[in-house]
């Protein structure tokens, strides 16, 4: 399946933003930077892209028809995902965070009830909500299982208050990240590309990004060379071609919550990609045998997930013949 590829790849440009905030506060550089610099960084690449696409119209016009929308599901999509990540980056490390978030899979698939489907029916079309995909919900929790256990052998190293606000504030990313996300899909219906769509996130939530830039200036001074340096990278991998690539699955998929949750699963990868990282770029040890075990049943989740996604699609394609 090539959105299952395509989450993955995305994945990986991802985890970028794991490590490198984590490295920007062990070198001393606030959240606040962390979070607004990326944002502001995106603007001018995305603006480039969506210009050469000529879609720059379409996308004004959009954001014209229902502002205060735009506003609202973007600030949940990118404030209330990207702030508390670089907030929690500052009392845990990379895997606590990367897989803390892994959440944000269990809640996707929970999500689907306050989402309605436009269907054909004899008497013309209708609306009906969605339903939880019972069988992605179930192999969604297999792979949390297998996060957990790469969790296990460093629960002994982080005090109480390391382990409550590196947690905490990233449940909340982990819930408003996928809302966001499909509430934009739902308004936006197809007529933007993955770009524009980002694009326009980034441009209706500059106001807060701009405010907590001030603020940052106020309390904390302005950030240095090597934070805006590592920001810049952030937001060009992570910012734009991480969340292009994944906005660009979930696009092909909405329509489908099993497709959808199965796309959305592949966001487990990161913690591989995560450790991995850190492991090269911040010293951090080889995990314990039990943490080989957890990164086993992610793969082995995944795997279920895009045979499972398989199979429903050859069904759907013979009910449809």
């Amino acid at each position: 399946m090539k959105e299952i590829g395509l989450g993955v790849l995305a994945s990986l440009f991802f985890a970028v933003t794991f490590i490198l905030n984590r490295s920007m506060e062990l070198s001393g550089g606030s959240w606040m930077w962390s979070a607004s610099l990326r944002y502001f960084f995106m603007v001018p690449f995305l603006m480039v892209l969506v210009g050469l696409r000529g879609r720059m119209g379409t996308l004004i016009a959009e954001m014209k028809s229902r502002p205060v929308s735009w506003f609202v599901w973007s600030f949940v999509a990118f404030v209330l995902f990207y702030a508390p990540i670089t907030y929690a980056a500052a009392y845990g490390p990379g895997w606590l965070i990367s897989g803390t978030w892994q959440v944000t899979i269990i809640a996707g698939v929970l999500l689907a009830p306050l989402f309605l489907i436009t269907i054909h029916t004899s008497n013309g079309i209708r609306k009906v909500r969605q339903q939880i995909p019972l069988v992605s919900l179930v192999i969604s929790m297999v792979i949390l299982i297998g996060i957990i256990l790469i969790q296990i052998p460093h629960a002994n190293d982080v005090s109480p208050r390391t382990l409550l606000l590196g947690t905490l504030p990233v449940l909340v990313a982990a819930i408003a990240y996928p809302l966001g996300n499909r509430k934009m899909m739902e308004l936006t219906g197809g007529r933007l590309d993955p770009i524009s769509r980002v694009l326009g996130m980034t441009i209706a939530t500059l106001p807060v990004w701009l405010l907590l830039a001030s603020y940052a200036v106020f309390s904390v001074g302005l950030p240095s060379g090597s934070q805006v340096f590592q920001s810049l990278i952030v937001g060009i991998s992570s910012g734009v071609i991480a969340t292009t690539l994944f906005f660009m699955a979930t696009d092909r998929v909405r329509e489908n919550q099993g497709k959808l949750a199965a796309v959305e699963a592949t966001q487990a990868t990161q913690i591989l990609f995560v450790i991995a990282g850190e492991m090269m770029l911040l010293g951090v040890p080889l995990p314990e045998p039990i943490a080989f075990i957890g990164l086993v049943i992610i793969i082995i989740g995944l795997i279920l997930h895009s045979f499972y996604t398989k199979i429903f699609k050859q069904k759907q394609a013979r009910s449809v013949a």
